[in-house]
């Protein structure tokens, strides 16, 4: 995160730090992968998962945000805090505290790979990876469907209501928590209780600071047609529209 910093610093764009969040759990997972004694088979699924996951997730915000600018948060954060000051600002503000962030939402990571390496998988692995799969199928799925009703111009100032967007209004983000939980039932498989603890600040954070809360927020303020599907659509959780 610091090499990512200094990056970001030379190009002036803090925006870059998005782009890795999701590669940095790669590279984490890796190391613990490297670092962890032996090679069984849930270290292997949770290697697969954590890759596939992360660098879709990575690989899709390049696509979307690359080459468009410094990202509207940032540029008020860079602002508030006066230019010639943000540049250091930055580096605790957002890729420390990302780092620190990173280092403790991966305990499932580690306590999966360290410890169990005498134990099979059971129940909660499969369950580990029956929640993995719906979460990437909501994040992933979501992720697309949102690309293409905005690639579409008649689409401008819309809200997308249809298909994973009709069940709950964010799928990404509770595909991203499912993910998450996901790995943290492979923690429990592997007899690692306390780790799960990094499933939980995840899907906090989710939910009430980065993801959910933020973007709500934003848009309820500024569109009619959101707030009306506020009042059909589960926020969280998917479920059936109401009439």
């Amino acid at each position: 995160m610091s090499v990512l910093w200094v990056i970001s610093v030379y190009i002036r764009n803090v925006s870059i730090v998005d782009l890795f969040w999701g590669f940095g759990f790669v590279l984490t997972n890796l190391f613990y992968f490297v670092s962890t004694d032996g090679l069984w088979l849930r270290k292997i699924i949770l290697l697969v998962l954590v890759s596939v996951w992360g660098l879709r997730l990575s690989g899709y915000l390049a696509w979307r945000n690359l080459g468009k600018g410094e990202d509207f948060r940032y540029k008020q954060f860079r602002n508030n805090y006066g230019v010639k000051r943000y540049w250091w600002i930055s580096f605790f503000q957002t890729f420390l505290l990302q780092g620190i962030l990173m280092w403790l939402i991966s305990a499932p990571l580690l306590g999966a790979q360290y410890y169990g390496k005498e134990r099979t998988l059971g129940i909660p692995d499969y369950a580990g990876i029956f929640l993995w799969l719906t979460g990437f199928i909501f994040e992933a799925g979501g992720d697309y469907q949102l690309a293409r009703f905005k690639a579409d111009p008649s689409n401008k100032g819309k809200v997308l209501s249809s298909g994973l967007w009709q069940y709950t209004r964010h799928p990404n983000y509770f595909g991203d928590s499912a993910v998450w939980w996901g790995y943290g039932f492979i923690s429990l498989g592997a007899g690692s209780l306390w780790p799960v603890l990094g499933s939980v600040l995840m899907t906090a954070l989710i939910i009430k600071v980065s993801g959910v809360a933020l973007l709500e927020k934003n848009l309820v303020e500024k569109n009619q047609e959101y707030r009306d599907y506020i009042k059909r659509t589960s926020a969280f959780f998917p479920w059936f529209t109401k009439k």
